[in-house]
């Protein structure tokens, strides 16, 4: 049997997509996970603490790379930073990564998020405690900005180029693929691994140094 802390991390990502974070009590995720309310508390500080681990741990790893891409010196060499699995990669090579699990974290995300912004006052308490542990729904968008910031600063992008309004295109674009992904039957959607180079290679219009 896999130790407590994976379970209730699996049930917690089974049940916000299921059911949503409104009905996901710390109750049922712990009668799903085989534990105790109590077993529960002992790894994870309350409800959005719990939500957050199973954003880092149980669906695509778009908080991590950011974090690791944001984080590079912008002298780090031609992938935008040493070390690291990105490191060797190219401006555009590390972008279609983003967008790429951009797009599956938000397709993965999208029944939570619309299960809060049905109750308003859970989307209030949910957005206080998730606030008060230092993070939010703005933090994908800071941390892909620092990593085109630094990137500018390296010369791999134009000198003009606006590093927020690139972030918030690319992201953007995620969320509305994950949007008309949730529609049955609805538009025909290009595969993840079609749209995260295309989209790229549109943002790199306005990003690319001018030769």
């Amino acid at each position: 049997m896999k130790p407590a802390r994976a379970r209730i991390l699996d049930a917690a990502a089974e049940l916000l997509a299921t059911i949503g974070l409104a009905r996901a009590t710390t109750k049922e995720i712990a009668r799903a996970a085989g534990c105790s309310e109590a077993a529960l508390y002992k790894y994870f500080a309350g409800k959005e603490d719990l939500f957050l681990h199973v954003l880092d741990e149980r669906l695509p790893r778009l908080g991590p790379l950011l974090s690791e891409l944001a984080s590079r010196p912008a002298d780090g060499g031609a992938g935008g930073g040493g070390g690291g699995g990105g490191g060797a990669r190219s401006v555009e090579e590390n972008l279609i990564e983003v967008v790429r699990q951009a797009a599956l974290f938000y397709e993965a995300t999208f029944a939570i998020a619309a299960s809060l912004f049905a109750e308003p006052a859970l989307l209030r308490r949910h957005a206080e405690g998730v606030r008060a542990l230092g993070a939010g729904p703005h933090i994908p968008l800071r941390s892909l900005a620092a990593f085109l910031r630094n990137e500018r600063e390296a010369g791999r992008i134009r000198p003009d180029a606006d590093p927020d309004a690139a972030a918030t295109l690319l992201l953007g674009a995620c969320q509305q693929r994950a949007f008309l992904r949730s529609f049955p039957d609805g538009e025909p959607v290009a595969p993840v691994e079609e749209f995260a180079p295309a989209l790229v290679r549109a943002a790199l219009l306005g990003l690319a140094p001018v030769t």
